[in-house]
This record gives C-alpha cells, sequence and structure tokens, in this order.
C-alpha cells in the first residue's frame, strides 16, 4: 500500500473520574488477574529480552503484577503497539480484562476509529450490551479496511460489551485531506519545539522510504500532529481513567500525544503512564515511555521493496 496514502487514511458529554482504589488493594488484585496469553509471533522468540517489562524511568525489569499496580492508579494510561504484531493486541485484551478486575474503567480510546463514526461506535455498542451482536461487526462498525480485523476483532469485540464507552480518537479521510491540502497552524509550546518537528520531519521520511518530496514534508507532518492532537482531545473529554490504544509513535512522550495533552492543558505535569509494546530486537527510548513490554516479533517485511 502507497505510504502516504497509509499515513493519511489513518493505518491511518463530560469528563468525570471514577473512584480510585487504595494502592495496596491494587496490588492484591494485581495477583488475580487472568493467565498471561501465549505468544503468537514467529521471530525473537529465544531473544533474552522476550517477556521482559522494564520501568524505563529506573531501568528496572518488573513483574506484570507490579505493571498492573502503577497502570491502575493513574487517570490516563497510553498503550503503544506495532500495529501487525499479533502479541501487542493480545496483552493489549490481556490488560484490559486485568485492570477491569481492579478498578472501574472509565472508557477506552482507539486509534483505529474516527471521530465521525462515534455515533455509529455507539449505536452499535449499545446493541452489543443487550446481546444483539450483529452478524457482520466490522461492517456495522463501518471499520476501515486497512486496519486488520483478524489483529483487532477480539480487543474491540471485548470493549464492546462493557459498560464503558469506546472511543474514536482519530480523523477520517475528508479532514486529513483538508489538512493535507491547508495545513492549520498548531498551537502549544510542548508539540511545536523544534527538536519535535526534526524529530517527526525524520520519522515521516524513514516510514516513506526516503522517497518522499521535501516540499511535502510540512503537510505530512500537520496530518501526523493534527491526529494526535485529536486523540489527545477526546482523551481530555473523556470518562476517566481512560485508555488509549494507538501506534507506539504517537503514545510517545517525547513526540505523540502526551505533548497535545500538556499542550491543551497548559501544563506539563500529568497523572499518566505510558507502556510501549516492542519487539524484542527494538530500541525503546527511555525518554519516550514509563514501561516498555517486550514480545516476540512478526516477521520481517520490506514495506520499500515494491515503491
Amino acid at each position: 500500500m502507497n505510504w502516504i496514502a497509509v499515513l493519511l487514511l489513518g493505518v491511518l458529554a463530560g469528563c468525570q473520574v471514577v473512584g480510585k482504589p487504595p494502592v495496596t488493594a491494587v496490588a492484591q488484585d494485581a495477583a488475580l488477574a487472568p493467565a498471561l496469553p501465549e505468544w503468537q509471533s514467529p521471530r525473537e522468540r529465544e531473544h533474552k529480552r522476550v517477556g521482559q517489562i522494564i520501568d524505563l524511568r529506573t531501568g528496572a525489569q518488573i513483574s506484570p503484577a507490579q505493571l498492573l499496580t502503577e497502570l491502575a492508579a493513574a487517570p490516563v494510561v497510553l498503550l503503544g503497539e506495532k500495529h501487525d504484531n499479533p502479541d501487542h493486541h493480545a496483552l493489549q485484551l490481556w490488560l484490559l480484562q486485568a485492570l477491569g478486575g481492579q478498578r472501574a474503567q472509565g472508557s477506552v480510546v482507539l486509534e483505529m476509529l474516527t471521530v465521525n463514526q462515534q455515533p455509529t461506535v455507539s449505536a452499535v455498542q449499545k446493541q452489543v450490551r443487550t446481546g444483539e451482536i450483529p452478524k457482520d461487526l466490522p461492517q456495522a462498525l463501518e471499520w476501515y479496511k486497512g486496519w486488520d480485523w483478524q489483529q483487532y476483532g477480539d480487543l474491540v469485540s471485548y470493549i464492546l460489551a462493557q459498560p464503558y464507552p469506546l472511543l474514536a480518537g482519530n480523523l477520517d479521510r475528508t479532514a486529513l485531506m483538508s489538512i493535507y491540502r491547508d495545513p492549520p497552524v498548531l498551537t502549544g509550546l510542548q508539540s511545536t519545539g523544534t527538536e519535535v518537528t526534526e524529530r517527526l520531519h525524520a520519522h515521516i521520511r524513514e516510514a516513506h522510504c526516503n522517497k518522499l518530496p521535501e516540499a511535502q514534508l510540512p503537510a505530512m507532518l500537520a496530518v501526523q500532529q493534527q491526529r494526535d492532537r485529536s486523540m489527545a482531545q477526546v482523551i481530555l473529554s473523556a470518562a476517566q481513567p481512560t485508555i488509549l490504544l494507538a501506534g507506539a509513535y504517537h503514545v510517545r512522550y517525547d513526540l505523540g500525544v502526551p505533548l497535545h495533552l500538556a499542550d491543551l492543558q497548559d501544563t506539563a505535569e500529568l497523572s499518566q503512564r505510558v507502556l510501549i509494546f516492542a519487539e524484542a530486537d527494538q530500541v525503546i527510548e527511555a525518554k519516550s515511555a514509563d514501561f516498555v513490554w517486550y514480545t516476540p516479533a512478526v516477521a520481517e517485511q520490506d514495506y520499500c521493496a515494491d515503491l
């Protein structure tokens, strides 16, 4: 698939807070979490980091129970994934189930759904909660085919059946094309810094196999950042505690949604936690997240070979 199309398309009620249980109670409940899923991805299974959870703030390895205790205490949790890695989606589902046993969830936000889909998603969720599950759930949701339903089906089906809302965080094609043609001015000190802009430019170049004309970089940067701004706005209006499921770059402290959360609230001091699921042969910078959970890797693909 053309990389520009992938990026543009999204391969492409008031705020409330649910009371948090005491930390000691959360720690006790962590022991009652469901069993961890079996690994599915074929590559790097013997890597020494597979299964490790690292607290990037200290460099220490922690247990799933310790991770749950940290995440359960946060009103905002950002989970970053590699979109085509089934182990990342299985662990996301495990986390939702485990956290649900420790404290009431307020909402879940998905990058994979666009804000214009929200009325449809809400209607389908209401239907699912009554036990009337559509025969073709992705069709009922108007699920974008660029997101592999085989990867997301179990996760989305689980969320739809829960008492908390499933919220759409991304922008639709029409909005993205408008941004691309006429990039709006982004406001806020955190998200507009020179280092942020330069690093995102480098990421966009690499994602497009270094074939993207330099003249298109400002427009593509605007698309990337307006998607992050949209997800941040949804998070701030969502019932807490809320969880965002998105690509790893979108949740990074130094490049993604956290910058926009800070700008929208005019503060860098936010009660949030960022967890990135990473393949074992990846290097995750300490400043990008609070935690990294290493998994096996999917088969290597050269996405630039046919360009």
